[in-house]
């Protein structure tokens, strides 16, 4: 039995990952969101500070590592894209651990680069 709980746990955390990402990239509040797929509000608030815990907790276990493979108040890259793609004349764009997306012109000053994307990171 705990070997099929486990699973299950894995398959709802998983679910929970994908629906609070698309919830991100949706561009509609959590309350139209959940009203649209038929989800409580309650439900998906639980769930988005669950997984916080959880990611939370994998980055204590693995020395400070998170998922994203940052290290606590460090940011690290990874080429998406060679083509450009979507990012246009913005430079670059970063994807953020819940699926938020930030474009990033040409030339901006490092510091205020560093301050954006740290305020955006403890909104996660």
């Amino acid at each position: 039995m705990q070997q099929d709980g486990k699973r299950r746990d894995v398959e709802k955390e998983r679910y929970w990952r994908r629906v609070i990402g698309e919830a991100a990239r949706s561009g509609v509040s959590i309350r139209r969101f959940c009203q649209q797929r038929k989800l409580k509000e309650s439900q998906f608030y639980w769930w988005q500070r669950e997984l916080k815990k959880r990611q939370d907790a994998r980055a204590l276990g693995s020395g400070m590592r998170s998922n994203a493979g940052s290290v606590a108040g460090q940011a690290t890259f990874a080429l998406v894209s060679e083509d450009g793609g979507e990012v246009g004349s913005a430079g670059i764009e970063l994807v953020l651990r819940d699926g938020r997306r930030l474009r990033i012109s040409k030339g901006v000053d490092e510091e205020t680069l560093r301050t954006v994307v740290g305020v955006l990171e403890e909104g996660c």
